[in-house]
């Protein structure tokens, strides 16, 4: 009995690193899409802030090319380190009258799969709408 159990001990002395070989490729690619996915929800939280932001930045202004320029800015400022691509800024609500309301919606491409060397277009956006202020900046 002891000689089977020496002889099977001695089949089996090179098993675990046939398993690290072959376990430690696929545990790093799941470490890798786990980082990846993390991004993309990152990525969500800081889009949907960064809509946020710009609506009550745009909100807050006296006439419509300054509300747009500053809900840009304020996205822009916000999605620095977080899009991979151009941070657009688009209204989508209606007039800029005082007691209205102001909506942006800002998109941008976010780095997420593509460092898994994956080509999957990842471009987020987010939506948000604020009150036009109706003490507002004065002219």
């Amino acid at each position: 009995m002891r000689r089977w159990i020496r002889h099977r001990g001695a089949a089996d002395s090179g098993l675990s690193t046939i398993e690290v070989v072959i376990l430690a490729p696929v545990m790093i690619l799941f470490i890798l899409v786990l980082v990846a996915f993390g991004q993309l929800v990152d990525g969500r939280g800081a889009v949907d802030g960064a809509a946020r932001d710009a609506a009550r930045a745009g909100s807050i202004q006296k006439d419509h090319g300054t509300a747009m320029a500053e809900a840009k800015k304020a996205a822009e400022a916000d999605l620095a380190d977080v899009c991979a691509g151009p941070v657009t800024v688009a209204k989508t609500s209606n007039g800029f009258e005082a007691g209205g309301l102001f909506t942006v919606e800002v998109s941008c491409e976010i780095r997420g799969l593509g460092m898994l060397g994956l080509d999957i277009p990842t471009t987020l956006t987010g939506r948000s709408t604020s009150p036009l202020d109706p003490f507002r900046r004065a002219a």
